[in-house]
């Protein structure tokens, strides 16, 4: 199995979201991240980053959100033209897995129509709730007529040990992880949203788009179990350690 490592877009935001004591002025650039996971019996894709519109016009998409998590990438980053860039076509995804519901993580779903979405079933029931649009689930991004499969406690995805789903709840209800087993490069922890940054897992410290406290605070506790059995976690949106990933058409096996 080989793991490449996609952008799915670049973010502005204020620094104090996810370092509550950071100068409420200060703001830093993220990265969006996706995988996808090449699979011997499917091509699986681990969240989708930003839609490609937002590169242009984030607010024509997004509204009012677009003036808090403020879209910065560049023209062609987005995983559908990440993907090309590589050999792939949408159609060429099995499977789709989105760690949550958070536009910046299932934003081209809708281009992946031959492929089935996993999620978690607390995070499919929280984009349906009522006033769900006002924290953050827009159905323009993750509302689309595609199979949708939950998941309700850990899933090996093809039953050999290589791609496991992990729920981590407390950033959204439903968010989940993936553990990832590769025979060269070893394990890895896609953490998306659970642990956005190096500094909230080593200072143990929620951001303040945090859903449920308690429940991120177990899954950070969870996710140093993992990384103390020899995992890497992989960060949501870590730009010291994104520089430091093989990228596009490199990958890890």
């Amino acid at each position: 199995m080989k793991m490449h490592v996609l952008s799915g877009g670049r973010l502005r935001m204020k620094k104090s979201v996810y370092i509550p004591d950071a100068d409420r002025a200060e703001t830093i650039t993220l990265p969006v991240s996706c995988f996808l996971l090449r699979h011997p019996q499917g091509n699986v894709l681990f969240d989708t980053g930003c839609h490609p519109s937002t590169e242009t016009d984030p607010e024509a998409r997004w509204g009012s959100m677009a003036k808090a998590m403020v879209p910065v990438s560049a023209q062609g980053e987005n995983v559908v033209s990440q993907l090309q860039a590589i050999g792939y076509a949408p159609g060429d995804i099995d499977l789709v897995v989105n760690s949550h519901f958070h536009s910046d993580h299932c934003g081209c779903n809708e281009f992946f129509r031959n492929a089935s979405v996993i999620c978690h079933a607390d995070e499919l029931a929280a984009a349906n709730a009522e006033g769900a649009e006002k924290i953050g689930y827009l159905p323009v991004d993750w509302k689309h007529p595609l199979p949708v499969e939950t998941i309700d406690a850990q899933r090996d995805l093809f039953n050999d040990g290589r791609i496991v789903l992990v729920p981590v709840p407390g950033h959204t209800a439903g968010m989940t992880a993936a553990l990832v087993s590769l025979d060269k490069a070893g394990q890895f922890l896609l953490a998306s949203d659970a642990v956005p940054l190096r500094a909230n897992l080593e200072r143990e410290m929620n951001p303040r788009n945090t859903w449920n406290a308690d429940l991120s605070s177990k899954s950070m506790a969870e996710i140093r179990r993992i990384e103390a059995q020899g995992a890497t976690v992989l960060y949501g949106h870590d730009d010291e350690q994104w520089q430091t990933l093989k990228k596009g058409a490199a990958f890890y096996d």
